[in-house]
């Protein structure tokens, strides 16, 4: 599959959400879409513990690291290191306007720094054996997005960045929580669809406010390469990822209940490692959403997974929640 074709749909890279567990649950929504890992930093990479950061299962595929940094040495070592666990893709994180990421000179401010973050692209695609790819915003603060990203893409572009993934809005680095972030500064999907018509070559992606497949399918019959998905898939992923296939034609597409079975073995030998129910079912409390019974399953989940001995039958008992109510 081409990297335009198998990216029509992915889920965002979200910080303490879309870690390993949440990935399998959302595979076994989706065969086709893309997924993300939460944002590593190329430092933590060279320094912190590698497994914990970079191990994931081999049914996540096809799965994309996504890092953080602003220096290229820095970044070249930490794909380098990162080719023994075979990811997709990585990418690098030029959008999130955290004072954690701002203070340590990189994501959403080094839209900024379009020639730093060419020299980072360059370095990381010299040691990688798979694409390598950037997801920004259209600016920060008071720079002109009309402007600004045409140029930054053009430069980054030129350092061999084949595909973008833009969230649509700006960022505004002082007076704006991260949360804020991404809600008040206002969508753009003009802009972006304009870079894919300026940039025809290149592989561009939309981020920001989607939350329905059918939002997904407009945006990628208006010419755009993917579309990718964030809290909606989170909140509630069976109404974003169950059927999300059918975007390339494959009509996979299990039902929720199909879902928690299939989670079942996964969730087995999670706990039998030694880990605990709540690690796995806190990424599982949506999957009812909107739904009769979607209160009882969160309950249940909620109050008894963090419980010492907390197994599959606590699972059951929240999914006859749903069972009895639907009945």
């Amino acid at each position: 599959m081409n990297a335009t074709h198998a990216h029509r749909l992915s889920v965002a890279p979200m910080m303490d959400w879309t870690d390993r567990h949440c990935r399998v649950f959302h595979r076994m929504m989706s065969r086709r879409a893309m997924l993300y890992t939460e944002m590593v930093t190329a430092p933590a990479i060279l320094h912190g513990p590698r497994p914990k950061l970079l191990d994931y299962s081999a049914v996540e595929h096809p799965v994309a690291l996504q890092l953080g940094g602003s220096v290229p040495g820095e970044l070249a070592q930490a794909v380098r290191i990162a080719q023994g666990w075979g990811y997709d893709e990585i990418n690098l994180n030029v959008g999130c306007p955290s004072d954690r990421v701002q203070s340590g000179c990189f994501g959403a401010v080094l839209m900024e720094r379009p020639a730093l973050v060419a020299q980072c692209m360059a370095a990381m695609i010299a040691e990688s054996a798979v694409p390598v790819t950037v997801k920004c915003r259209i600016g920060v603060d008071d720079q002109n997005p009309d402007h600004v990203l045409p140029d930054f893409i053009d430069t980054v572009s030129r350092a061999g960045v084949r595909h973008f993934i833009i969230h649509a809005r700006k960022a505004w680095l002082q007076g704006l929580s991260p949360k804020e972030n991404r809600e008040i500064p206002p969508l753009d999907y003009p802009l972006v669809l304009r870079m894919k018509r300026d940039f025809p070559d290149l592989t561009i992606c939309i981020n920001g406010g989607v939350s329905t497949l059918s939002q997904a399918k407009d945006l990628l019959d208006q010419g755009l390469d993917g579309v990718m998905i964030g809290r909606a898939a989170y909140h509630d992923p069976a109404a974003t990822l169950i059927g999300a296939d059918a975007l390339w034609g494959d009509d996979f597409a299990p039902d929720a209940h199909r879902v928690v079975q299939d989670m079942k073995p996964y969730i087995a030998a999670h706990l039998a490692a030694g880990g605990r129910l709540h690690q796995i079912t806190r990424h599982m409390l949506g999957l009812f959403t909107g739904r009769p019974g979607a209160r009882g399953w969160r309950r249940v989940l909620s109050t008894g997974a963090t419980r010492d001995g907390a197994g599959l039958d606590l699972l059951d008992a929240a999914l006859s929640q749903v069972q009895a109510t639907a009945a």
